[in-house]
């Protein structure tokens, strides 16, 4: 049971904190989860706190609020164009989990293997940065892409198909990896040589994901976007682990 009377407690912190933003999103006008959605990020945001702390908590909001914003970015056209997100932007309980639960289980994992902390911290900003990656080159792409190209064939498709790649959101994407990966170098979460660890894996990983979207994600109905993006990051979370063990 949380000890709320001692606020040195990191749980008790954790779930005062996350109950008024849970408040908050309830009853704003604008909202960037739905009902269930804001209800799993309350845990979410819970179990982050808990295990890591407010840098960890602060690599998740940034992801979130960054993610959140580009869906907004040339909305107009992309409604037009029926390549929007669902629900006008917000997100639901999956799109939660499959952004998060490799972060989710890294974070968890400290506790239990302490001696392995530190890559365990890099691969939960690493799959951090792949998601957030892979949104942003979606999104930009989608909205400033010049030519998109399927990554299997680099032959030119419309903006939105699955496995479609442009210059513009991959430059994007690479960009926001970096950010995200800065960010969490400077609060001390990781390593300066685990930054560059980060923008590398989530580039590998986006490219993983694309090449899946292009050849497996239409043929099989179980492999919805959400397990396509909780594969993306869980690929990221390796792949800069991996990285920083050789």
């Amino acid at each position: 049971m949380l000890d709320t009377s001692n606020w040195s407690n990191p749980w008790a912190i954790a779930l005062s904190l996350n109950t008024i933003l849970l408040a908050i999103a309830f009853i704003s006008s604008k909202k960037l989860l739905t009902p269930w959605g804001i209800l799993n990020g309350w845990i979410l945001g819970i179990l982050v706190w808990g295990t890591l702390g407010w840098r960890g908590y602060l690599i998740v909001m940034l992801f979130f609020l960054l993610g959140s914003g580009l869906t907004f970015v040339g909305i107009e056209q992309k409604e037009a164009e029926g390549i929007a997100e669902e629900r006008s932007g917000m997100r639901g309980a999956g799109n939660v989990w499959s952004s998060a639960l490799t972060a989710t289980i890294c974070a968890i994992a400290t506790l239990f293997f302490p001696l392995s902390k530190e890559l365990l911290l890099l691969g939960y900003v690493a799959s951090f940065c792949t998601k957030l990656s892979d949104t942003t080159a979606s999104e930009v792409g989608k909205a400033y892409g010049k030519t998109t190209y399927l990554i299997t064939t680099l032959k030119p498709v419309p903006r939105g198909t699955e496995g479609a790649i442009s210059l513009e959101g991959t430059l994007a994407g690479v960009l926001s990896s970096i950010i995200l990966a800065v960010i969490a170098g400077t609060i001390g979460m990781i390593s300066p040589i685990g930054i560059i660890w980060c923008i590398v894996a989530a580039f590998i990983a986006t490219t993983i994901e694309s090449l899946v979207g292009a050849t497996l994600e239409s043929r099989f109905i179980w492999l919805t976007n959400d397990i396509v993006n909780f594969i993306n990051t869980v690929i990221g979370a390796i792949a800069a682990i991996f990285l920083a063990s050789i």
